[in-house]
C-alpha cells in the first residue's frame, strides 16, 4: 500500500513502512502524459488483446484479426529486396566477403561501407552527422534525382528514421514565451508524430486544414487564415508540409509546391518537407516534385535565401525496411551557426545506428546498369511498387462501392483516408460510453470484424466530419479480404444505428 502523494510514506497492513516512489502518474513530466499517437493507441492495444484470446482459443466472430493500422510493409508480408540483405549480411560477417555465392556488386558495396567503420566494423561508433562515405553517396543520389542540382554532403544529416531527423529540427526551432512561443504549421489531417512531438516540446500547433473535396490539396488561403489567426497568440516559424500525404495520400503538384515556396518565404517561415513516400507515387498524372527542385528552379531570389529542411527515409518506398530505421535529412540555408547547434544535439545521442546507416547507403547508391544484380533488383523493386499501384486502385474502388463511404483516389504513400457516415444513433451511443465517434466505429469494426484501422480523429479532422486511416499494404488477396470486410461492416453497422 503506497500512497501516490508526492513524497509521502504509508505503513502497510505488516506495519513496515512502505517508501512512496518518487516517479508517479501525479509527479511524472505532464508533456508526456499529454502526448497522443493514436497509430499505436488503445485500438491497436485491443487488437493485440484479441489475437491473445483467439491463440487461446476463445471463439469470435472472425478468424483473425487484420492489422490494417500501421505502414509496416514487412509486418504486412513484404519481401526484402535481395541486393540490400545480401549486402547487410556482408557488413555483418565481413567473413562473407570471401563467399562466392554473393554477388560481386554486393560486396563492393559492403567493403566500401566496412572500409569507412571504425575498426571496419559496424559495430562501431560513426560520425554524430553519419559516415561521410553514406553522406556522399546520398548527395550524389539527390543530385540525380534532381536532374543535376548540387547537394553537398555536409548538408547531409543521416538520422533514425525521419522521424528523429523532423524532431530534431522541431528542438531546434522551438524557443520564446506565451505570445512569443513558437508556432508550427503543420496539416490536418497529419501524421501524429508531429503533434505528439509539438506537446512534447510545449510548443504551439498551428492547424492548416487538407482540402478534402480537392483530393486533400493544401490550399494557399488556408495557410494564410491559419497564419494570421496564430499571429494573435504564438510567433509561428515553421511550415511542414508531408507530400506525398500520410494519411491523406495525395501528391502534391509542381504549382502548388512553387506556391507554397513563395508563401514561405514571403512570411519568413522555416520550411519542412517531409518526403519520405517519394517513391510511392500512383495516381494517373501525378508526379512526385521534391521541393528543393522547385525552389532551384524558382532561381537565386529563392534558391539563395530560402531556409527548407527535406526529410527521407528507408521504411517507405519500395524498401519497407522499417525496423532498420535508416534515414536523411538535408538542410539548405541553414545558417552556419545553428548547424553547428545541430551537430552538437545529434552528437548527444551519439549517432545514429551504423547498420541504418548502410542501409541507407545501399538505397541510395543501389546497382547499376552492367552489375550482376542489377537485372534482379530492378525486377523485385518494380514488381513492389506496381503491386502497391494495383492495390491502391483496388482500395478506392471497392470503398466507394460502398454507401456512406466516399475515398479520395489513392495517388501516393501507403493509406487511404476514406470519410465514413456515422448514424446519430451511433454517435448518441458513442458520447454515452465517452468515445469519438468514429472511435466507436473502429472500435466496433475491430470487435465485430476483427479489422484494425486508426479513426480520422487520431489525425485531426475537420469538425463534424469522421474518417478513419487504413494501409493498402496487405498482399492483394488478402486486401480484398480486408476491403470486403469493411464493406459487411458498414453496411451492416449502418442498418443497426439507422
Amino acid at each position: 500500500l503506497v500512497s501516490r502523494t508526492n513524497g509521502t510514506n504509508k505503513t502497510s497492513e505488516n506495519g513496515r513502512v512502505a517508501r512512496a516512489k518518487v516517479l508517479t502518474i501525479d509527479t511524472m513530466n505532464p508533456t508526456v502524459k499529454n502526448a497522443k499517437y493514436a497509430v499505436r493507441g488503445p485500438i491497436v492495444a485491443r487488437a493485440a488483446e484479441l489475437e491473445r484470446e483467439l491463440n487461446e482459443g476463445m471463439k469470435k466472430p472472425f478468424d483473425e484479426v487484420i492489422k490494417a493500422n500501421i505502414g509496416d510493409a514487412h509486418a504486412m508480408g513484404q519481401q526484402p529486396i535481395t541486393f540490400f540483405r545480401q549486402a547487410l549480411a556482408i557488413c555483418s560477417y565481413p567473413e562473407l566477403l570471401n563467399d562466392s555465392t554473393f554477388p560481386e556488386d554486393a560486396k563492393s558495396r559492403a567493403y566500401r561501407i566496412l572500409q569507412s567503420c571504425g575498426g571496419n566494423s559496424m559495430g562501431s561508433y560513426s560520425a554524430s552527422q553519419g559516415i561521410d562515405s553514406v553522406r556522399q553517396d546520398v548527395a550524389r543520389y539527390i543530385e540525380r534525382r534532381d536532374g543535376g542540382v548540387p547537394s553537398d554532403p555536409d548538408n547531409i544529416f543521416l538520422t533514425t528514421g525521419a522521424c528523429d531527423g523532423i524532431m530534431t529540427m522541431l528542438k531546434l526551432l522551438v524557443c520564446g514565451e506565451g505570445p512569443t512561443r513558437t508556432g508550427i504549421m503543420i496539416p490536418i489531417p497529419h501524421y501524429p508524430m508531429y503533434s505528439a512531438t509539438l506537446v512534447e516540446l510545449a510548443a504551439v500547433q498551428v492547424n492548416y486544414y487538407l482540402n478534402e473535396e480537392k483530393c486533400w490539396s493544401v490550399d494557399i488561403s488556408e495557410l494564410k487564415r491559419a497564419l494570421d489567426e496564430a499571429r494573435h497568440y504564438c510567433n509561428p516559424r515553421a511550415l511542414c508540409i508531408v507530400n506525398p500525404g500520410n494519411p491523406t495520400s495525395q501528391v502534391e503538384t509542381r504549382q502548388c509546391i512553387e506556391d507554397v515556396i513563395r508563401f514561405a518565404a514571403k512570411e519568413r517561415l522555416f520550411l519542412m518537407a517531409d518526403e519520405v513516400y517519394q517513391d510511392n507515387v500512383y495516381g494517373h498524372g501525378c508526379r512526385f516534385h521534391s521541393f528543393k527542385t522547385v525552389l532551384f528552379e524558382m532561381g537565386p531570389e529563392y534558391s539563395n535565401t530560402m531556409e527548407l529542411v527535406s526529410f527521407h527515409s528507408t521504411s517507405k518506398g519500395y524498401m519497407g525496411e522499417c525496423g532498420f530505421r535508416g534515414g536523411y535529412m538535408e538542410v539548405i540555408n541553414m545558417d552556419d551557426e545553428v548547424k553547428a547547434e545541430l551537430t552538437k544535439l545529434l552528437s548527444v545521442r551519439l549517432c545514429s545506428p551504423v547498420p541504418g546507416q548502410a542501409l541507407v547507403d545501399l538505397v541510395f547508391n543501389p546497382p547499376q546498369p552492367g552489375e550482376p544484380s542489377y537485372d534482379n533488383f530492378i525486377k523485385e523493386r518494380t514488381a513492389i511498387l506496381s503491386a502497391l499501384e494495383e492495390k491502391a486502385k483496388l482500395t478506392e474502388q471497392v470503398l466507394n462501392t460502398v454507401p456512406g463511404i466516399s475515398c479520395n483516389p489513392v495517388q501516393g504513400a501507403m493509406f487511404c483516408f476514406p470519410r465514413i457516415t456515422i448514424p446519430e444513433k451511433a454517435m448518441i451511443e458513442a458520447t454515452e460510453q465517452g468515445q469519438q465517434p468514429d472511435v466507436f466505429y473502429c472500435m466496433k469494426m475491430l470487435e465485430e470484424a476483427g479489422i484494425c484501422v486508426i479513426p480520422g480523429s487520431g489525425f485531426g479532422q475537420k469538425e463534424g466530419t469522421y474518417h478513419f486511416r487504413m494501409t493498402i499494404l496487405p498482399p492483394i488477396d488478402k486486401l480484398q479480404i480486408l476491403l470486403n470486410k469493411v464493406k459487411e461492416f458498414h453496411q451492416k453497422f449502418t442498418q443497426k444505428y439507422s
